[in-house]
């Protein structure tokens, strides 16, 4: 197609020129031109052709002398690249020094002074060298002012200044002049301090600006959300949150524990409980199993009736068994309590299961037991091994500290190895 064009356009001109020809050919004018004393006498041809001819010459002359220039610019620019590549190898390898001095010497050039100086300001502040960092950022130019705006904001939280920071990002978050990578910073900084507010905000700006990978949005969208439940004011607006969420969002483990501890905490248990009954039958989950026999002191027959009811579901789930030990010493049911606490302790060591049972054998008067049990618990919280209990001390007799073994199937009926973690 392109082919074809340019051959009509080729005839096109060639048919003008023809026709032009021939028809300044038939009366080719008269042109008199006098000037001091001077008399110039050619014909219009002549006139239009010796026009045309000296400005193609003043051009070449021009691109001439403007030759050396233009090679001394692009020598110039050839020598900025290759700094500006060294400078940016250098401060992704962590030479710092040699990063701030290549990247230092483009500050001079228009076209790469914004990135250079950014850069700068990274390597200072990556050398500890703040007020230098700041020098340059306050040299930035205004086509980078969000990103130099961006740097300082991360430079202030570096250095324990959050308020500060965050006050920053959020003035220039509601000015809506904060790039994405800064509401990124925000929200992640935002649930550090536990605002989910202000994470929720720097969220939604972020989602518009569709510039983060879907699985990174919605891995952060999980934890404002997550946030949102657990410091929701009072019950109607925990109720808000929760009926505002998108019914997959609903169904994560993380955030039906969220918003059943926190309607716990505000009296509202039968919610709590029906939530987490309801994800346990749509998918078992140790989180929730164990966030069960932690929302008080409120409904504790029927919250064991049921726990142990999941016990058909998973009967070597420590968490499950966990539950089961904590609601039986709610409910003063001590040797049942340790029962279900020695299943748990035999299935898998955590600090949960001997904080658990130490409090069983402080209440049965095992001071000594349960001091074990609570350094077990330390110990474990901190990577170390557990410390067997004193063979001379009291310990329940007729319990089973085996986990139960019980043949699991999965929907197909087909025999599957029991789900512990």
């Amino acid at each position: 197609m392109r082919l074809w064009l340019g051959v009509a356009v080729l005839l096109a001109v060639a048919a003008a020129a023809a026709f032009g020809w021939h028809w300044m050919a038939a009366d080719p004018g008269y042109l008199l031109l006098r000037l001091r004393g001077w008399s110039i006498e050619t014909t219009v041809m002549f006139a239009l052709v010796a026009l045309v001819a000296g400005w193609l010459l003043s051009y070449l002359v021009w691109r001439l002398l403007l030759w050396p220039l233009r090679a001394l610019g692009r020598t110039r620019a050839r020598r900025g690249q290759a700094r500006l590549s060294g400078g940016l190898t250098a401060l992704a390898e962590g030479r710092y020094a040699q990063a701030e001095r290549d990247l230092g010497k483009l500050a001079g050039q228009p076209a790469l002074r914004g990135p250079a100086l950014l850069g700068v300001a990274q390597a200072a502040h990556a050398r500890g060298d703040d007020d230098r960092a700041n020098r340059a950022l306050d040299q930035v130019p205004d086509a980078c002012a969000s990103a130099a705006l961006v740097l300082r904001a991360r430079q202030l939280l570096d250095a324990g200044q959050t308020e500060a920071g965050v006050a920053l990002l959020k003035s220039a978050l509601a000015e809506g002049r904060l790039p994405p990578v800064g509401q990124q910073l925000l929200a992640e900084t935002a649930l550090a301090i536990d605002d989910p507010a202000t994470a929720v905000a720097a969220l939604e700006a972020l989602a518009r600006s569709q510039t983060v990978a879907p699985a990174v949005l919605e891995a952060l969208d999980v934890r404002v959300r997550e946030a949102s439940l657990r410091h929701a004011p009072d019950a109607a607006r925990l109720n808000a949150l929760w009926s505002g969420l998108s019914r997959s969002m609903r169904r994560r483990p993380e955030l039906v524990e969220a918003f059943a501890r926190r309607a716990a905490a505000l009296g509202q248990i039968l919610a709590a409980m029906d939530e987490i009954q309801s994800a346990q039958k749509r998918q078992w989950n140790e989180r929730l199993a164990a966030a069960y026999g932690e929302l008080g002191r409120l409904e504790l027959p029927s919250r064991s009736r049921t726990a142990e009811s999941w016990l058909a579901i998973a009967p070597n789930s420590p968490a499950l068994l966990t539950t089961l030990g904590r609601l039986h010493a709610e409910l003063g049911a001590w040797s049942k309590a340790e029962h279900y606490l020695e299943r748990a302790r035999a299935a898998a060591e955590t600090p949960a299961v001997w904080e658990a049972l130490g409090d069983c054998l402080l209440a049965r008067g095992a001071a000594a037991d349960a001091a074990r049990c609570y350094r077990n618990a330390l110990s474990l919280a901190r990577g170390e091994p557990s410390r067997p209990l004193d063979p001379d001390a009291k310990a329940p007799i007729g319990i089973d500290t085996h986990a139960l073994a019980v043949e699991e199937r999965n929907a197909h009926g087909v025999p599957q190895l029991p789900l512990i973690g």
